[in-house]
């Protein structure tokens, strides 16, 4: 093999292997946020159950980045108030999106 041939091969691996790296730290990075809002989801949840006097199966949990999002439905304003408060002392929650509705049972 020439020189000029080396070269070009060694420049091809090396462009290669830093593709490589950056494709996986990247895919690294998403995957972690998305195990973090996974957590976040199930501590908010299990708060949730294990709180009396908050109606869990009618409240639905979604986290975003550290953002949980609440929806469906609530009978009073109170367990509204509760819900989101629960929600916020959950660790690793950046803020909380309340769209929950109040619907008297």
């Amino acid at each position: 093999m020439t020189t000029a041939l080396k070269n070009r091969f060694g420049l091809f691996v090396a462009a290669t292997a830093l593709g490589l790296l950056v494709g996986c730290a990247d895919a690294g990075v998403k995957t972690g946020r998305y195990v973090d809002d996974s957590t976040i989801t199930t501590k908010v949840k299990s708060e949730m159950v294990t709180t009396k006097g908050i109606h869990s199966t009618s409240v639905h949990v979604e986290t975003i980045n550290g953002v949980v999002h609440l929806s469906g439905f609530v009978p009073t304003a109170e367990e509204k108030k509760r819900a989101v408060e629960l929600a916020y002392s959950v660790e690793g929650v950046k803020s909380v999106k309340d769209g929950l509705d109040i619907r008297q049972q």
